[in-house]
């Protein structure tokens, strides 16, 4: 598990540096100027070639890249042009409340996951492995902005029962803070939900079929106790990938 953890991180790392690039060439390559779209077209071309000089842009792309780059690692990401702010302090401001929304929708979506998971997989062919395996193909077929565009509509607009904008400045009750993180955090859970639960569902009958599993059982060994003996091993590494890489379909 702690080599899967450390590969996904790698992974990331590489994944961040690539999207980097990609997004630095794209800019390169669109038409037009960064200082004249700042200072307008009223500009005058001596304010314009100033604000170049002071942005840096009349370097060569590579060494404005491997600048920007050698300030990543110092924890130097700029300046904001549109609010004059270092951008690390705006991304301090926001990483609490990311990692506040990110914990909640973990916590609520990896023991629901899991649940129904192991119940549909303990009684597979039943009423409820039927209902909860249309029902998760269902929401992981769904993008999460289309589901978070249903939710507003529903629970804000129609029922008025939660905020339509959730934005937390302060904490000022538990009832609050739920209402305004309720619908986010049940767009977010639904997905990895659904996701992991049929993942968990998959690995726990392939292990249940297995020749020491029906072995155990015909020893009169309980289901319940070989899922959570035997299996575990088995299928809590295919759900830590489901949660750590929500964006995997399963088969």
């Amino acid at each position: 598990m702690l080599q899967l953890i450390g590969r996904r991180i790698v992974l990331g790392i590489f994944t961040l540096w690539l999207v980097s690039v990609l997004v630095f060439a794209g800019t390169e390559l669109l038409p037009g100027d960064v200082a004249e779209a700042v200072l307008g077209q009223s500009a005058t071309p001596e304010n314009v070639q100033a604000l170049r000089l002071q942005l840096g842009l009349d370097k060569p792309a590579i060494v404005r890249y491997v600048h920007w780059l050698t300030g990543m690692f110092h924890l130097d990401f700029g300046m904001s042009l549109a609010s004059q702010t270092p951008v690390s302090n705006l991304l301090a401001e926001r990483l609490g409340r990311t990692l506040m929304l990110a914990g909640l929708a973990a916590s609520v979506a990896v023991p629901l996951a899991l649940t129904i998971g192991l119940m549909a997989a303990v009684y597979p062919g039943s009423a409820f492995d039927r209902v909860t395996s249309l029902a998760t193909l269902c929401v992981s077929a769904l993008p999460e902005f289309f589901l978070a565009t249903v939710l507003v509509l529903v629970f804000a607009v129609k029922l008025h029962w939660l905020p339509a904008i959730s934005y937390v400045v302060e904490f000022r009750s538990f009832g609050q803070l739920a209402s305004s993180l309720a619908m986010p955090v049940v767009t977010l859970a639904a997905v990895i939900v659904a996701q992991m639960a049929r993942m968990t569902r998959a690995t726990v009958v392939n292990v249940l079929g297995a020749p020491y599993a029906e072995m155990a059982m015909l020893k009169g060994v309980r289901r319940f106790r070989i899922v959570l003996v035997h299996a575990w091993r088995a299928f809590r590494v295919p759900a830590v990938s489901a949660s750590v890489a929500p964006d995997r379909r399963p088969a």
